[in-house]
């Protein structure tokens, strides 16, 4: 069940950055340059190739999230007070899924795809063919920190790349535990997990990669894409933005707030494409924001603090952050918080002005501002004045209303009558747009972010039908090119 090749060591430095970071020592950077020189070794051997090693590679790490669940669930409640249901079906469920699913694909996702040929150049055959990059890194967030880690790296075993996993170190107990698990679990000669924070980070970007994996947020994306310029890697980017939810009067408002706190409140709010604000047509908000406050205690009690299925803020940061938004509308439910244990209740704000410091940034948190529109047109004119979301949501029962914001507004993905749950769809591809990111995976996407799709074309010798093509050209031979091409 464990991998027991020796092969190059796991770099570990798990200290949380609390201050502007040092530089990284020379030991430390050397050590980080060799690693990724012997996973290139690895690549360049044919190792990780054989479609044989990367079914292998997908149950080893089938078997890692399986038999090590009450490890992984621990360190999730550690870092970000999950509950253990919530971690299996947001991170580790999630991940199993997506493996079994490609290991059901892969066969005829990796098979070579016949294309015709043109006239003038038959007879001939062509065909694509997928081959792996070479070496991946791979850069997660801290928010899910097993399923955005273990997730994008399903596609680079998928595709027959070694990587390097980098976990966020705002995680550190499940940052620890990858270090700890991959290596047992994993070919180590072809995959490895660097620990730490922003030195760390800064000398694997200084390393030459074939594909750079990013999750997080645009100011950080901006540096990831800078250092992937001086080696022209191309990059993936997954990164977030406000997500609005869209209200028509009509739609169930019991129904519709229910799967608005099932989607914001999910991980306190620390999702990527959680519902970030609600565009409320017509005299849709009170009424919604009744249905909400309704919907929370539903879900977690009167007292959300004493939930067993309510998650906390990673940490203090991000907690005064938050709580500074309390202060941009009225506290419609919710608004309570503990700083020494970062709790903060789920929140819904009314009375919330387009250009309240709530408006001004994506919140990553459990604040749920509702902002009123007169009508679609409006609403689609608010969302299209602003950078293109990750994701965008609308609660109607109008065939038409559906059709306009699938055609007149752009976000990574869309929804309708239901958040967050698209990513839970196997073959639909999870990615943003704009300032919301770049490139997309899960499925055949995955394959297709960390494969090259190579054209082969292959014409006999036996029958030289390209001298017509040679010079010198005739009368003939042009007009026989002219009528073939």
């Amino acid at each position: 069940m464990t991998n027991d090749t020796p092969g190059t060591p796991t770099v570990r430095q798990a200290t949380v950055q609390t201050a502007a970071p040092a530089p990284i020592d020379g030991d430390a950077a050397a050590e980080i340059a060799a690693l990724v020189r012997g996973l290139r070794a690895a690549f360049a051997s044919g190792r990780t190739k054989p479609i044989g090693w990367r079914r292998a590679q997908l149950r080893q790490l089938r078997a890692l999230l399986v038999q090590e669940r009450p490890a992984l669930e621990k360190a999730l409640k550690s870092d970000l007070g999950k509950s253990p249901v919530e971690a299996h079906t947001t991170e580790i469920g999630f991940v199993i899924n997506e493996i079994d699913h490609t290991l059901k694909h892969l066969a005829s996702w990796l098979r070579p795809r016949r294309v015709p040929v043109p006239m003038a150049l038959a007879p001939a055959k062509a065909r694509t063919v997928r081959e792996p990059l070479g070496t991946v890194l791979i850069i997660s967030p801290w928010n899910y920190p097993v399923n955005l880690a273990l997730a994008p790296l399903v596609g680079a075993l998928a595709a027959g790349n070694a990587a390097v996993l980098k976990p966020s170190e705002l995680s550190p107990a499940t940052s620890a535990l990858l270090a700890d698990l991959v290596p047992r679990y994993l070919d180590s000669e072809a995959v490895a997990v660097v620990e730490g924070g922003v030195p760390e980070s800064t000398a694997l970007l200084e390393q030459h990669f074939d594909h750079i994996f990013y999750t997080g947020n645009g100011q950080v994306a901006r540096i990831v894409m800078a250092a992937a310029v001086k080696h022209l890697t191309p990059v993936t980017l997954e990164l977030g933005g406000k997500s609005p939810a869209i209200v028509e009067p009509g739609a169930d408002p019991a129904a519709t707030a229910r799967r608005l706190a099932w989607g914001k409140f999910t991980n306190a709010g620390q999702t990527c494409v959680a519902p970030d604000y609600v565009l409320a047509i017509g005299d849709t908000a009170e009424a919604l924001q009744r249905e909400l406050a309704a919907a929370i205690t539903e879900m977690f009690g009167t007292d959300p603090k004493a939930s067993g299925d309510y998650g906390r803020i990673v940490n203090e940061r991000h907690f005064d952050r938050l709580v500074a938004l309390l202060e941009s509308g009225t506290v419609v439910a919710g608004g309570h918080h503990d700083r020494d244990d970062l709790y903060i209740a789920p929140t819904v704000l009314g009375d919330v002005s387009a250009d309240s410091p709530v408006m001004a940034e994506e919140i990553f948190g459990p604040i749920l501002p509702v902002i009123g529109v007169p009508d679609l047109d409006a609403a689609i004119a608010f969302v299209n004045e602003r950078d293109k979301p990750l994701a965008l949501y609308a609660f109607t029962e109008s065939e038409e209303t559906k059709r306009r914001l699938t055609t007149e507004t752009s976000s990574g993905g869309l929804g309708f009558g239901l958040p967050i749950a698209h990513l839970a769809v196997p073959d639909l591809p999870f990615g943003g747009v704009g300032e919301s990111g770049m490139g997309a995976y899960h499925s055949t996407a995955s394959i297709d972010t960390f494969s090259h799709t190579k054209s082969v074309l292959d014409k006999s010798l036996v029958l030289d039908t390209m001298r017509v093509a040679y010079a010198p050209i005739t009368d003939l031979k042009e007009k026989i090119l002219r009528r073939m091409l």
